[in-house]
């Protein structure tokens, strides 16, 4: 029989190596009895990391035909994938093959399972989700399939939602236009950095980039259109993200309104600091492992709002994964807790700033 409130994490990645992280140091407080993750290649490289996971609390899932790789390696490994399938109440993905693993794996174990969670660029996997954004599409229907939108599809929600929500409704927004400026890649990972800016083709007719694709679909299961566009490209820099943000609205403002709004939003965070390493270095220094929860950090002194009042521009900095760890955990303790997961997640408070 399963565990009554097993989460498996699938991946040790970016997203997966912190995500089993703070499941295990919040496990008591978020209500979850065991946590597993999966974790498929034996590479020495990766043994001190996933022993000290196992260490913290997880128990390490792999496929039976390389349980004796791990245990020459020193590793433990407690459930097969199978095994750890059966006994998952929420599977969260964290890997670039969540679709193909819904195809082969995932659609086996439907009535098991309550839950299955998909990140970033899974996009088709299941309905789009960002915390905070459209948290009524968790209760849609009896769909088992979420996608955990990219942490920039996060933070460009986000700033509609607070900038341009006229009265919380989004048709206040004319039209919306961003440049994602990412990093080129993250510095636990060798691969992928780029010697200079390296501009994305606008792949999507409509949108642009994904990031605006993404969005649209937050606020269209919700009940909106918006008009929105997005470029992006990548910068030589392992760091953070920066979002220029493009909005015009209905409604006139001014840029002391805003700042009272992003104060307001608990989910958005204030900063005079102009620079990605100083808003990073108090991530490292204050954050959960590193890591700034708030979906976006507004920079307060390059907001500009036109002569009329309606158009609205300024630069936000993208917390890496920390925006879609929130969204993934909230995910994860409704699809356990349906009834109280807002009031269990608070435990998580800590790591949301009103200022950077």
């Amino acid at each position: 029989m399963p565990a009554a409130k097993t989460v498996l994490v699938v991946g040790t990645g970016t997203i997966g190596e912190p995500l089993i992280g703070l499941l295990c140091t919040y496990r008591e407080q978020l209500g979850i009895d065991e946590v597993i993750f999966l974790k498929k290649t034996p590479l020495l490289i990766d043994r001190a990391m996933v022993a000290d996971l196992v260490r913290r609390g997880a128990l390490l899932a792999t496929s039976a035909d390389t349980v004796d790789e791990f245990t020459q390696i020193g590793l433990e490994v407690s459930y097969t994938i199978d095994e750890a399938l059966e006994r998952a109440t929420v599977v969260i993905d964290c890997t670039p093959f969540g679709n193909d693993m819904k195809e082969e794996l995932y659609c086996q174990h439907e009535d098991s399972t309550k839950l299955f969670i998909a990140q970033g660029t899974q996009f088709g996997f299941g309905a789009c989700y960002a915390r905070g954004i459209n948290d009524s599409v968790l209760h849609q229907g009896d769909n088992k399939y979420l996608h955990v939108v990219s942490c920039n599809t996060h933070s460009i929600a986000a700033l509609i939602a607070t900038l341009a929500g006229g009265e919380d409704d989004m048709n206040n927004l004319r039209r919306g236009r961003f440049l994602c400026m990412r990093r080129a890649n993250d510095i636990s990972q060798n691969d992928r950095f780029v010697p200079s800016p390296e501009l994305s083709v606008h792949n999507d007719e409509r949108f642009g980039s994904h990031h605006a694709r993404d969005v649209w679909h937050l606020f269209h299961a919700i009940g909106y259109d918006l008009d929105l566009f997005s470029s992006s490209l990548r910068l030589p820099t392992q760091l953070m993200h920066v979002v220029h943000f493009n909005l015009s609205v209905d409604e006139p403002t001014t840029v002391p309104e805003l700042i009272e709004r992003i104060e307001a939003n608990e989910r958005l965070a204030l900063t005079y600091k102009h620079s990605v390493n100083s808003i990073f270095s108090f991530g490292r220094d204050h954050g959960f492992y590193g890591r700034i929860m708030n979906q976006a950090v507004v920079s307060a002194d390059c907001l500009h709002v036109g002569a009329d009042g309606h158009e609205i521009t300024g630069y936000s900095f993208t917390p890496q994964d920390g925006n879609s760890l929130i969204s993934s955990v909230a995910a994860t303790i409704w699809a356990l807790y349906p009834e109280t997961y807002n009031k269990i997640i608070q435990c998580l408070r800590p790591f949301f700033f009103a200022e950077v």
